[in-house]
């Protein structure tokens, strides 16, 4: 008895101490990168290691009671048990504080970002990139707007299959008005729907909403974290453009990967071959704005970060499709611009290698 309530007392004691450190080192990872961040937070560890523990608790002090009350002995089986449960509970907590020691490391973040969007970007943009395949699709024909009745939410994620089939049901098309990652508030048209019929209920039962941005269904949101980090790395406050360098390499990888791939992935068909649901996604513009615009300007005052930048909006140009090149060159060309008055004895930078 002593022995299993031991176990399930320290157990439970243990967790609790290190979940409150672990508070913290949220807090510090969304101060000093950007509070957007919940990678660790999200992390299956911090949650399955919780019930683990609790589940040895419950374990541990159910069997005391029932041995105390009912037998004078017990099989070795029983603290043997509780003893190995309880070496698995510590070993999943020294995982946890490993995991949450490379949250607050920067390196570890931006990796992190890095390999989320690649494994998105590889589900969503299977095809190579071809030309005219960035061209305007034909405006389609005015629809019934539906509009959103409820309280501000983010969409998070669509299921298309589901859409699909109401749109094949009721012998209608829907053009969503809102990509996932897009806050829709009270009165905003959410969509429109053609030929037919189609309730708001039955368009928010196939939304996944919630508070924040999420990874599956919003290609954007790798810029926007990344650029974030920059963006408070170059502030007054912080002054470390070495962090806004190698958060550019990373955006940079995430931009090359993408110059080659078909961007317009959002029309869904049938199995007739009719369009049934149409979603808006960034095309390659958008993809550059979010990525590179506003720190364009931020970098204006760092000789570090604005040679980075030109080294990457150089090095794009250069692997971009022509089709695609403009919007980085005339970048390209602001950052020259800024960098020979700004820095006119240093500027151009030496060719990066």
């Amino acid at each position: 008895m002593t022995l299993l309530f031991t176990l399930g007392f320290g157990v439970i004691s243990l967790v609790s101490i290190i979940y409150s450190m672990l508070f913290l080192v949220v807090q510090f990872s969304a101060t000093s990168f950007t509070p957007r961040l919940g990678l660790f937070r999200d992390d299956p560890i911090v949650w399955r290691t919780f019930a683990f523990t609790i589940g040895v608790f419950v374990f541990s002090i159910t069997s005391g009671l029932a041995v105390g009350a009912r037998r004078t002995t017990v099989s070795t089986l029983v603290p043997g048990t509780g003893m190995v449960l309880t070496l698995i509970a510590l070993a999943l907590m020294r995982s946890l504080q490993t995991g949450a020691f490379r949250s607050i490391q920067l390196g570890h973040s931006l990796t992190a970002i890095a390999t989320r969007a690649h494994r998105l970007f590889e589900d969503v943009y299977v095809r190579p990139y071809e030309p005219g395949a960035d061209a305007a699709p034909p405006p389609a024909a005015a629809g019934t707007a539906v509009l959103w009745t409820g309280p501000a939410v983010v969409v998070q994620q669509i299921d298309v299959r589901a859409l699909v089939a109401v749109a094949r049901e009721r012998d209608c098309s829907l053009a969503f008005l809102v990509p996932p990652g897009t806050t829709v508030s009270r009165g905003m048209a959410l969509a429109e729907v053609t030929g037919g019929d189609v309730p708001e209920a039955v368009l928010r039962g196939a939304l996944e909403t919630g508070v924040e941005r999420t990874f599956p269904q919003d290609p954007d949101l790798p810029f926007r974290l990344l650029a974030d980090i920059a963006l408070r790395a170059l502030s007054p406050a912080v002054n470390d453009p070495a962090t806004a360098v190698e958060s550019l390499d990373r955006i940079e990888d995430l931009l090359t990967l993408l110059a080659g791939r078909e961007l317009s992935v959002g029309h869904f068909t049938d199995e007739s071959g009719r369009l049934r649901v149409t979603v808006p996604v960034p095309d390659w513009e958008r993809f550059l704005r979010t990525a590179v615009d506003e720190l364009l300007y931020a970098a204006a005052g760092s000789p570090m970060a604005l040679r980075r930048m030109h080294d990457l909006l150089g090095r794009l140009a250069e692997r971009a499709p022509e089709s695609r090149r403009r919007v980085v060159r005339d970048r390209l060309h602001w950052v020259d611009r800024s960098g020979r008055e700004r820095y006119p004895l240093t500027w151009p930078p030496p060719e990066a290698g």
